[in-house]
């Protein structure tokens, strides 16, 4: 039997033991077969520890490298990458992290560059107030106006899941909100399309002042 159909059985048997997919049964069977090479400050790179990425997502980063590089993510766009990942887990805004973060381990960008080239400043908080007063704070605009002082336009929102904005300069938000009880949610703010480090440094910085804005509107 050659090693191609060999692969091929265990596959399947797995896929009959398990109920997964073709495509997690070959990433668990191959990353049992090799392990491949990472940097040494790959938690460095990828902006996140082991330890709070398999809190939330169930992986470690060498798991997430492994499997990604088993389906050729190399080679995928990053919304290729991410849809996998939501795909394989179910993961809403971590996806998009796992996304990221083998990106930079895989030399696909720099930290807080875009793979088209431009740069994303992000920045989250967590406010003690229920999922969906966090939702609303962004899409009413009699309310946004109150703590953000900026005009915008809400292109998309899926409620007390995610807003799509796009800023007065062109620029896209990505707005991801997750409830953590019953009054206590997470905003997770993407500021995307920066034209350079330095834009991406004065971001993060204004999203600072911004949510503390927006805490303390919802107080």
């Amino acid at each position: 039997m050659s090693k191609q159909k060999d692969l091929k059985r265990r596959i399947r048997a797995r896929m009959g033991k398990t109920g997964e997919s073709y495509t997690t049964a070959r990433a668990h069977i191959v990353r049992k077969r090799r392990t491949p090479s990472l940097p040494d400050n790959y938690q460095q790179l990828a902006g996140k520890s082991d330890d709070l990425l398999t809190a939330r997502t169930g992986r470690t980063w060498p798991e997430w490298v492994e499997a990604l590089d088993a389906v050729g993510a190399v080679k995928m766009t990053h919304g290729e990458i991410a849809r996998w990942v939501y795909d394989q887990s179910g993961l809403d805004w971590w996806s998009q992290t796992v996304a990221v973060g083998y990106e930079r381990i895989r030399g696909l960008r720099e930290v807080g560059q875009r793979r088209g080239g431009g740069y994303e400043a992000s920045k989250s908080r967590t406010f003690a107030v229920p999922v969906s007063e966090l939702f609303d704070a962004f899409v009413n605009d009699a309310r946004r106006t109150q703590w953000l002082d900026e005009s915008v336009t809400v292109r998309k929102a899926t409620p007390h899941r995610t807003v799509r904005i796009t800023w007065s300069d062109g620029t896209n938000v990505d707005v991801y909100l997750t409830a953590k009880g019953p009054s206590k949610s997470t905003v997770a703010i993407q500021h995307g399309k920066l034209p350079s480090k330095e834009a991406m440094d004065g971001a993060k910085a204004s999203w600072k002042e911004r949510l503390d804005a927006l805490g303390r509107h919802l107080k």
